[in-house]
Parts: C-alpha cells; sequence; structure tokens
C-alpha cells in the first residue's frame, strides 16, 4: 500500500480549504513538506537516504487550525497519522510514557491502515465465501453427533485447571461435522442467490462467530514491546479461540462473515512489512503544546525533565531506530509537525538542536470577524450545516440570516477579545447557548421553518456578552 503523495502542492492547499478557513501560509508549508516526499521517491537510493524531510513548527494561539491542518492532510493522502500531547511524556526514570511510544502508535495506526486496504482487496473472495457460510446457517445439513473430550485422558488434567476441555474441542473444530442431501444443497444454492441480490438483508438468523479477545492492560506490555515482543498476543496463543452465538440480520451476517474470511485470506507478515514500509515513509506524527515542554520561567523541580523530554525527543526526530512488535521502524524519514501557542516562551526556548530540527517556521493568524463568518457557512463540515442536519432529523428547517450569521461572528470575536482566546472552538460555545431551547423542543415542535435572525441572537444571548461576568463563565 502507498499514501497518496502525488498530488501537487496546489491540490493540496485546495483540498485542505474545503475544510479550513485561511492560514494560506501553513497550509503551503504542508503542501510543500508532502510533495517534496514524492519529489524523493523519484530520486536514486542513495539521493534518498541524505534527503530527509523538512519538519514543521507551527505557532498561533489554540483553535486557529493547527491541528486541523496536520489531520486533514493525512487524510487527504491516506497516510499513517498520529497526534501526541508533548506534556504527557517524560523523561527517561520519570513515572509516565516515554518518547518512543508514539512511533509504536503510529506503526499501530498504519497497520490498521493497509489491513484495511489488504480487505479490500480481498472483498470479492471473501463475501462469496460468507453468503456460503450465511447460506449454510440459514439452512443447515443433519448434524451428526459430536465425540466429548469426557472420556481424554487429558479431560481431567484440563478440569483441575479450572478450564473446559470441551472449549479446546471447539476451538480445534473448523467445522461441525453434517449430512447435506440434495434438498438441502438445492435450498442452499437458491439461498445464496437471494442473499447476494439483497432480498434477504432484513431476515434474521443465528450465526457462530469467534468471540474477540478483549485484552487487559499489563504493566509489563510497554517495557516488552519496546524490545519487539507482544505480550498481549503471546498470552493470547495461549488461550484458544471461542466461539458465541449470534442473532443478527443476514446482511449483518455477511459482512460480518465478509471480514473473518478476508482476514483468513490476507498474510499477517506481508501486511506488518507493508506497515512498517508505509510508517517510514509516509508517517506523520503532530507533536502538540509543544512549547509546555520549554524550561523557560519555571523555577521547580520539574525543569529537568521538561528540558529531558526535550533530550528525548530529539533522536526520534534526528532519525533513529524503534523496535515494534511489527519490526523495527527507522524514524528518518517519519514527517514531524510541533505545534504549540508559545504565549510564555517562544521557539528559541527549546533546546537548540531541537530546534534546528524543526527548521520550518509557520505563524497562524488569530481569526477575525470575516473569519468566523467564514468558518460558520463555507467548509462541507460548517458548524451551522451540522446543527441544520441535527434539527432536520426533527423536521425542523432552520435557516439562519445572514445578519445572524454576522453578529454570531461578532460576538465570538468580542469574547475571544475580552477572555481567553480559544479561536473557533468559541463557535460550538456561543451556537450550543443560541439553539439550547430549540434543540431541547424540537421533538415536541410540529414540522416546520425557523429562522435565526438578529434579533433572535440578541434576544438569546445578547445579555450574556453585555455583563462581562456572565461572559467569562458562560461564554
Amino acid at each position: 500500500m502507498r499514501a497518496r503523495n502525488d498530488l501537487t502542492p496546489r491540490e493540496i492547499v485546495s483540498r485542505l480549504d474545503a475544510y479550513i478557513v485561511g492560514q494560506n501560509e501553513a497550509k503551503k508549508a504542508v503542501a510543500v513538506a508532502l510533495r517534496n516526499r514524492y519529489r524523493r521517491l523519484k530520486l536514486d537510493t542513495e539521493m534518498q537516504r541524505e534527503i530527509t524531510p523538512k519538519n514543521i513548527l507551527m505557532i498561533g494561539a489554540t483553535g486557529i487550525g493547527k491541528t486541523e491542518i496536520a489531520r486533514r492532510l493525512a487524510a487527504i493522502v491516506d497516510a499513517p497519522f498520529l497526534k501526541v500531547e508533548a506534556t504527557k511524556f517524560t523523561e527517561v526514570g520519570y513515572i509516565g510514557r516515554d518518547v518512543e511510544s508514539m512511533v509504536r502508535d503510529l506503526t499501530e495506526a498504519s497497520v490498521q491502515l493497509v489491513k484495511e486496504e489488504y480487505r479490500k482487496n480481498v472483498r470479492g473472495r471473501a463475501e462469496k465465501r460468507a453468503i456460503e457460510r450465511v447460506a449454510k446457517a440459514l439452512a443447515p445439513g443433519i448434524k451428526k453427533e459430536k465425540s466429548t473430550y469426557d472420556n481424554n485422558p487429558l479431560a481431567g488434567m484440563f478440569k483441575g485447571m479450572g478450564m473446559d476441555p470441551n472449549q479446546f474441542a471447539q476451538a480445534n473444530e473448523e467445522e461441525e461435522e453434517e449430512t447435506v442431501t440434495s434438498e438441502i444443497s438445492s435450498k442452499r444454492d437458491e439461498l445464496k442467490d437471494q442473499i447476494a441480490k439483497g432480498m434477504l438483508d432484513s431476515r434474521e438468523v443465528e450465526i457462530k462467530v469467534v468471540e474477540k479477545k478483549q485484552t487487559p492492560n499489563n504493566p509489563m506490555s510497554a517495557p516488552m514491546e519496546s524490545m519487539g515482543i507482544d505480550l498481549s498476543e503471546t498470552l493470547g496463543a495461549l488461550s484458544p479461540s471461542k466461539k458465541v452465538k449470534r442473532k443478527v440480520t443476514v446482511k449483518e451476517a455477511v459482512e460480518i462473515f465478509t471480514e473473518e474470511e478476508a482476514d483468513k485470506l490476507i498474510n499477517q507478515e506481508d501486511i506488518n512489512s507493508d506497515a512498517v514500509h508505509l510508517t517510514e515513509n509516509a508517517g506523520i506524527i503532530f507533536i502538540d503544546e509543544i512549547d509546555k515542554i520549554t524550561s523557560k520561567g519555571q523555577q521547580n523541580s520539574g525543569q529537568v525533565s521538561r528540558e529531558g523530554v526535550q533530550r528525548d525527543i530529539l533522536p526520534i526526530v534526528e532519525g533513529s531506530s524503534v523496535k515494534t512488535k511489527y519490526g523495527t521502524v527507522h524514524t528518518d524519514h517519519i514527517l514531524f509537525i510541533g505545534s504549540g501557542a508559545f504565549h510564555l516562551s517562544k521557539p528559541s526556548d527549546l533546546i537548540p538542536e531541537l530546534q534546528g530540527r524543526f527548521p520550518i517556521r509557520v505563524e497562524l493568524n488569530d481569526l477575525t470577524n470575516e473569519d468566523f463568518v467564514k468558518i460558520l457557512t463555507e467548509p462541507q463540515n460548517a458548524l451551522i450545516k451540522q446543527y441544520r442536519a441535527l434539527l432536520g432529523t426533527e423536521n425542523i428547517d432552520v435557516v439562519f440570516t445572514m445578519e445572524a450569521i454576522e453578529k454570531i461572528a461578532d460576538i465570538a470575536f468580542d469574547v475571544n477579545e475580552s477572555t481567553d482566546n480559544i479561536g473557533a472552538r468559541r463557535l460550538h460555545t456561543i451556537l450550543e447557548r443560541l439553539l439550547e431551547d430549540l434543540l431541547f423542543e424540537s421533538p415536541d415542535m410540529s414540522m416546520g421553518e425557523v429562522k435565526i435572525t438578529q434579533k433572535y441572537v440578541e434576544d438569546k444571548i445578547g445579555h450574556i456578552v453585555e455583563n462581562k461576568d456572565l461572559t467569562r463563565y458562560i461564554l
């Protein structure tokens, strides 16, 4: 599997524009970084090794689009993406997560992406097998008598260990033996045709599915994983898979069996190998709150730990080898995007070595009234569109006038100016307060149109805006 890295910078920016308002400088920087990956892969092997990603440091207040730009960027190119908080890591020797865990988590995300791609490739065959299994469940054969393990000399040992010996028998049996008459066979062929055409989608069927094992949190998992050992998989192998009965619709049964059959058709080792390659060449790690691990102005015992975290992050960003349960991952060509508000510190407060590993600096602009208007109306997932869709499920058609939208934008801007600046997140608070009564009463209302005007906005939240004390607590 390969991430889509053949998009031009202009195409990437255009796609980001569909979700994020403004911040053109930041969009341009990430688009160029992504295109450079594509350019690197077209060079000879020796030159590829020499060219490393130009990591990016985004600087700006919360809620202005830093995380969203990185997240949408990864989604556009189907690349493995991980967002981590720098503050959750601690220096080696302190209690907390070690920095290498970010690479292991990114690899985990990559495995899921690759597995989904592999499943798509075998879906046709898997679905055919799934339909056969559902038809078999709808028209079961004549079951033969099943022998138990009660007379087995090992049964006593299993029972003494608190285990059910028949469970092991069930785990090792692929399918129960049965006799299929010509009549049953003909019936199954007829059912397979009907299932494939969707004629039996809503019909209920009882099926047996492999029970998903719950992996308990084990304090030894992280240290073992750092040595490339998957403790949960090792422990899971000791307990056999168990099948449980479920009553579902035929449509759901086909989906469940298709997933099971697809997993049988794909090779996990191939997935692991491709996932490691994808992580190394297309992975994106977004390190948020990176300004919080500077030691600027902090005169307490935590100073050593914060600077220690920077020093621990440094080799990961520079390029190192991290052992994961899927194989060794080299971080040399993973793209790192750092992010922080830098209100109480500045990028130069990071240790010099780490500063040098984030050569591209981008300062994001605070949102204006006009930006808030665009955020409310223009993106594909615009907030007003979301609320209209939610209330539309209650047969209520909510219409916002342009004057009302502008008033909401003005309030959001003023509140950000007079209190803490939380960017576009302020709109969530204001809209929820504005539409609170409507959201509560809509199930009991008759169908119709509700118009949100400027006066409606002023009546609902105008008094809160005027009272600065209320504003601080409510908006």
